[in-house]
């Protein structure tokens, strides 16, 4: 029986903070020219979802954003933002991803897992390789991933990749979008789990829990369940 396989996403997962948002929508609101009250009313918006609990249908979002990009996409694109001005603006904020600029924080706990844990660890991002390696050193995470795929195209992307592993993997899968991080594990028959306030009605997860550290006994006791049946 193969290692289990822990799959993670990264923005909102094992990268937290907004000053990467912030930075997205300053540079999308100075590529289309947009008022200088649209990164203050983005700011406020992200302080209501941070409140919220994850897979909750309460949460206030009247433009059902899927994560705090697709906000600034949505907000940015209602304000007249097209999207050349999006696609500029993701590339010119990602270049500043980790710096004083865009700064970006591990949640606690996390780096001591991946060293201990036993299982193959992946991180896959929908996100560029820009600067993804200098996050990681950024984050303390440098090297604690087996494995690091970006432009991933999930959620497509993603059911392709669990379609080539070995058909006895038993994968979990972490994330903060449903439907692009965890809805094809779960369609597989993987584990989940959610973390985040961002709703979805369709969520399923296995576990689930506002802020990773909170999931980490769980994901801990899941590694060490397979582990005895190997």
């Amino acid at each position: 029986m193969p290692r289990p396989i822990l799959i993670f996403d990264f923005d909102g997962t094992v990268a937290l903070g907004d000053g990467p948002v912030r930075a997205y929508a300053r540079a999308v609101a100075a590529e289309a020219g947009l008022a200088p009250s649209f990164v203050d009313e983005i700011v406020a918006d992200l302080a209501v979802t941070e409140g919220a609990d994850a897979g909750s249908s309460e949460v206030v979002d009247p433009d059902a954003a899927i994560d705090a990009y697709d906000l600034v996409r949505v907000r940015a694109t209602a304000a007249g933002a097209g999207a050349d001005d999006l696609a500029r603006g993701y590339a010119a904020s990602r270049a500043r991803l980790a710096t004083e600029d865009a700064p970006i924080a591990a949640p606690e706990g996390l780096a001591a897992f991946l060293a201990d844990v036993d299982a193959e660890r992946i991180l896959v991002t929908n996100a560029p390789g820009v600067r993804i390696p200098e996050a990681l050193v950024a984050l303390g995470l440098d090297g604690l991933f087996d494995r690091v795929v970006v432009d991933a195209a999930k959620p497509a992307g993603l059911a392709a990749m669990l379609d080539a592993l070995d058909e006895r993997a038993q994968v979990l899968a972490v994330g903060d979008i449903w439907r692009n991080d965890l809805a094809p594990a779960h369609e597989r028959g993987h584990a989940t789990a959610l973390v985040g306030g961002y709703p979805d009605p369709n969520a399923a997860p296995d576990f689930q829990a506002r802020t990773l550290p909170e999931l980490l006994p769980a994901l801990t006791d899941w590694v060490h369940a397979r582990a005895r049946t190997r």
